[in-house]
């Protein structure tokens, strides 16, 4: 029974990263020597730029983390019409901004040493740490914040789903208690591959359909 149960755990996760490879390999965040438009010498592995399976970083929000994680401080998002509480980008989003701020290299993993391939702007990539120009994040967005709003839609109704399938907490809130809009919430860093939506975005923006899944208009 015990090996049996082993068999499906083990089943399962390699699925699961079967799948995350194939979104990734050859898009912009397929970093190795032969993979997408930037491409690290000599390196052939394909997750160990942000995973490892040994040694890694605890104090993040993502799985057995292999990166350097960013310490600049940000310029927010702000507007008279922004109802959210704004902080510094935390959690997830600090992981995104730990290559797209431009502060830390893409080659900044494990025990890499040597001369650092930085950020670059192609397909408008360096985000930079003024991020005043940015849609939000790391905010909490709950059914108080919405109601406060009055232009977005409560992330816990179940009678409104997005093209996911669950509510706007399930599928594409972070944090403990699925409340925290990261940059995770409309990209998916695995989903570059023939079958995902442009931009690496979790659900296709066609005709709004991403922007109008949070914004009620």
């Amino acid at each position: 029974m015990k090996k049996l149960l082993f068999l499906i755990i083990a089943g399962t996760i390699l699925m699961f990263c079967s799948s995350a490879w194939a979104g990734i390999s050859g898009s912009v965040h397929d970093f190795t020597s032969t993979g997408g438009p930037v491409k690290i010498s000599g390196e052939t592995q394909i997750c160990v730029f942000c995973h490892t399976p040994h040694n890694a970083g605890a104090a993040t929000d993502a799985p057995l983390w292999n990166h350097a994680v960013t310490t600049a401080s940000f310029t927010t998002y702000s507007s008279t019409t922004l109802n959210a509480t704004m902080g510094q980008p935390a959690g997830i989003s600090k992981l995104c901004l730990s290559c797209h701020d431009g502060t830390v290299a893409i080659d900044a993993y494990g025990t890499q040493t040597g001369v650092p391939t930085l950020m670059t702007n192609d397909r408008g990539a360096l985000v930079g740490t003024d991020l005043s120009n940015d849609h939000p994040i790391s905010f909490l967005y709950d059914t108080a914040l919405a109601s406060a709003d009055g232009g977005l839609f409560n992330p816990t109704d179940t009678g409104h789903t997005t093209a996911l399938g669950g509510t706007i907490s399930a599928d594409l809130l972070f944090g403990t208690s699925s409340d925290q809009l990261e940059c995770a919430s409309c990209h998916d860093v695995h989903n570059g591959g023939p079958t995902g939506a442009g931009h690496l975005l979790r659900i296709d923006n066609t005709g709004s359909a991403l922007c109008m899944t949070c914004h009620d208009k």
